[in-house]
């Protein structure tokens, strides 16, 4: 189980290539994955969105790659020579015709227009994705490692979490009983009240203590929330994406609880919804960042 909240970075290691690459994510309901590449490397994203998605299936994802190349070996210089050449010939034929002494330099006829020009160098495209997509893969790897760490986190606080509700569970499960005898009681004290000392039906109270058992029983309901909390422990227990289907789970722990506590008529287990509403909802604000 990982938490769609992580954060990665490398930087390579030597090689032509100076590359930072930077991962990191938010919870999200689906994939939403942006790389930013320098321009000089546009023709690899497609491909380094590939690696993010097999290794990424939920989150809003963002990727930053900075290329930073060593001074001079991104250009190259070319030198205009024939254009140099009619430079000073041009100099030398002023000079003649107007009887100066001219003595023109290499360094000052590169300092005249379009002499020498600047180029991009083409980078390698082969061998500049295999370097990005290894800088990328340490990243993403570092990133990964922290959703890891993350996830045991929340695995750890869901594990507890689970166990409080199913004591709630076990509670409202033996108190179930007890509150129909305490209806019972009351009911046969009531009655006796109101006949002053006459006989008591019994088979009226008992007939109104099984309606009124029926009207409160929450078996199903507890025998659901065991099953989904079992399985809600297997999810979080497994590898891969869990989070939509924990998201389910969630959903359904509440509607049990709050089908409990619409049928209760008792102090104690009233009590013992309210905690475990608590907690479902905890981990409801938990499952939210599970990928």
């Amino acid at each position: 189980m990982k938490s769609m909240t992580g954060y990665g970075g490398a930087k390579s290691a030597g090689g032509a290539y100076k590359l930072s690459v930077e991962v990191k994510s938010v919870n999200n309901r689906y994939l939403d994955a942006s790389v930013r590449l320098p321009r000089s490397f546009l023709f690899a994203e497609d491909a380094v969105k590939s690696v993010v998605q097999e290794l990424i299936s939920r989150g809003n994802m963002d990727g930053f790659i900075n290329f930073e190349a060593e001074a001079g070996e991104d250009v190259a210089v070319s030198a205009n020579v024939p254009l140099a050449a009619s430079y000073k010939a041009a100099v030398d034929k002023i000079g003649d015709t107007l009887g100066i002494r001219t003595e023109v330099t290499a360094y000052e006829l590169c300092r005249l227009q379009d002499v020498l020009t600047l180029e991009k160098k083409d980078i390698d495209k082969e061998e500049a994705l295999k370097a990005l997509l290894s800088t990328a893969q340490f990243a993403l790897s570092d990133f990964d490692a922290m959703r890891e760490r993350e996830g045991r986190k929340m695995f750890d606080d869901i594990s507890s979490r689970l166990v409080t509700i199913e004591t709630r569970v076990s509670f409202i499960e033996e108190r179930a009983p007890q509150t129909v005898a305490e209806y019972r009681e009351r009911l046969t004290k009531k009655m006796l009240e109101i006949l002053d000392g006459a006989q008591v039906d019994e088979t009226r109270i008992l007939t109104e203590a099984a309606i009124y058992a029926d009207h409160i029983a929450t078996d199903e309901e507890t025998v659901r929330l065991r099953s989904h909390i079992s399985q809600m422990r297997g999810l979080i227990a497994s590898k891969g994406p869990v989070g939509r289907k924990l998201d389910f789970l969630v959903q359904e722990l509440n509607r049990e609880t709050n089908t409990i506590g619409s049928k209760c008529n008792d102090t104690e287990v009233t009590r013992a919804v309210l905690d475990m509403k608590s907690e479902i909802e905890k981990i409801r604000e938990q499952v939210q960042n599970i990928e």
